[in-house]
């Protein structure tokens, strides 16, 4: 008899102890991998800031190998003043929305376009103006939207740009949109004659017409798709996080050092637009 009671209360003391385990209505209280609180952001915090290596003047890979851009520039400024640590992390730019959710990074912050995505992610107020646009070879005959009839247009996969085309007169009319994984690819392929034009954001056109020494060789189409706004893009819910980094951001445009990064020779060079700044006073 005493041991069938030590054993009743052996197991009473287990289910108390997973009792222990759960909040008052029996939720598991263990948080989701991507979700920042605001004690996260107390001590030690890093801000994980995805981006595509490949999308300059915002992340790119430069000459010495690491990881630079403005738009990383600027995050790295807002750490520094926050006293946070920094770490750029380069994703696949499709699987954006899962890298959030995995926690594997905790922010957007590469060009990331606010307009028509607002209610897919806690967002910052925008800082960039930007255009998607359209680039041909200068020796394709193509001067005019009416030209890409029948015709194939690259954009970057998961892009606004793709967006932009899916909800223009010109899906209509074009004879295929390519997705491709980068613009570098895009504009290799627009060298080979695999697709006819790239539509693409003007800073990142103009960037890799720079690069590839012979920027004469592509023209700029005076039709615009569409105009569009940058913002950083959280997780949903990481209002927190997004109202610290946003604060900080705000600060920058009202001394000085957002337009002190943006007028960096490196990335005007890149094709950064220093009057599309959208937060600084002009």
């Amino acid at each position: 008899m005493k041991k069938f009671i030590a054993m009743i209360l052996a197991l009473v003391m287990v289910f108390a102890l997973c009792a222990c385990g759960n909040n008052g209505d029996g939720n598991d209280t263990k948080k989701e991998a991507g979700v920042v609180t605001a004690d996260d952001l107390k001590e030690g915090f890093t801000l994980k800031v995805g981006f595509d290596p490949e999308f300059p003047p915002f992340g790119y890979l430069a000459a010495d190998g690491s990881y630079d851009g403005f738009d990383l520039a600027l995050a790295k400024e807002v750490c520094n003043r926050l006293g946070w640590g920094f770490e750029a992390v380069p994703i696949n730019w499709d699987a954006k929305t899962e890298e959030l959710k995995a926690g594997n990074v905790n922010c957007l912050w590469n060009g990331f376009t606010y307009t028509g995505r607002e209610d897919q992610f806690t967002w910052s107020d925008p800082y960039y103006e930007n255009e998607i646009v359209m680039v041909v070879k200068a020796d394709s005959g193509i001067t005019s939207f009416a030209d890409l009839a029948g015709k194939k247009v690259m954009a970057q996969a998961d892009s606004s740009a793709v967006t932009a085309l899916n909800r223009s007169k010109l899906k209509d009319t074009i004879g295929e949109v390519v997705e491709l994984g980068d613009y570098q690819m895009g504009f290799m392929e627009l060298d080979q004659g695999s697709v006819d034009a790239v539509a693409v954001d003007i800073g990142v056109a103009i960037s890799q017409m720079n690069k590839t020494g012979n920027e004469d060789a592509y023209v700029i189409l005076n039709e615009k798709l569409s105009p569009e706004q940058y913002a950083i893009g959280f997780l949903l819910g990481n209002e927190a996080l997004r109202d610290a980094v946003s604060a900080e951001l705000k600060n920058m445009a009202d001394d000085g050092t957002m337009l002190k990064i943006a007028q960096s020779s490196d990335y005007v060079q890149q094709g950064l637009v220093v009057d599309s700044l959208c937060m600084i006073s002009k």
